[in-house]
């Protein structure tokens, strides 16, 4: 893949897998892939109701709290999370059937979506300013707040980029982005 910048603007709403919401799509890879053939896919959903989450069966799913005053889920009708908190990640199979609960009015959440056989995924937060090496398992950079300097341009809120290795990005004061890697599975994992 080449590097390139992907800016908010750029990211088109699209109706969930279920249509029941709306979602953001920032990258998938392969780029013509359809949902059943993808190895990754990062986006963000505008979440409006207590619709149930779309059914991904071999995906692992990440999604983190963007803003709004979050949701409670609900997973397979037992086990129950809280995304409340801004910018952490939580991880669960996409073939758990999850309702939500909203806690007070619409949310905006940042998903990734890793298909099982092939890769691990993770979403990692980088606040610390200065100069960021990019290794070999990143594979998308996103925005939260502040400016980032790249190598093909500033990136603000909401701006992502799809970096190559041995390159690096360099954070402003105050600045937070979203490290997306997703590393190759070997055999035995």
């Amino acid at each position: 893949m080449n590097s390139r910048l992907i800016r908010a603007a750029e990211c088109q709403p699209k109706p969930w897998k279920n249509g029941l919401g709306v979602t953001r799509e920032i990258m998938r890879s392969p780029a013509a892939a359809d949902d059943a053939s993808f190895l990754w896919r990062a986006s963000v959903a505008e979440v409006n109701s207590a619709a149930p989450f779309s059914l991904f069966p071999g995906i692992d799913r990440h999604i983190a709290l963007l803003d709004g005053a979050g949701f409670n889920m609900t997973l397979d009708g037992t086990q129950t999370h809280l995304l409340h908190t801004r910018y952490e990640p939580f991880a669960f199979p996409g073939e758990a059937h999850v309702t939500i609960a909203l806690v007070d009015g619409p949310t905006h959440d940042f998903n990734l979506m890793v298909r099982r056989s092939h890769a691990h995924g993770s979403i990692n937060v980088c606040a610390q300013p200065g100069r960021h090496d990019i290794d070999a398992t990143c594979a998308l950079l996103y925005v939260l707040h502040g400016s980032v300097d790249t190598p093909l341009g500033v990136l603000q809120a909401g701006d992502a980029w799809l970096p190559v290795t041995n390159t690096f990005f360099i954070l402003h004061d105050h600045a937070q982005v979203f490290v997306i890697r997703i590393a190759p599975r070997t055999a035995g994992q």
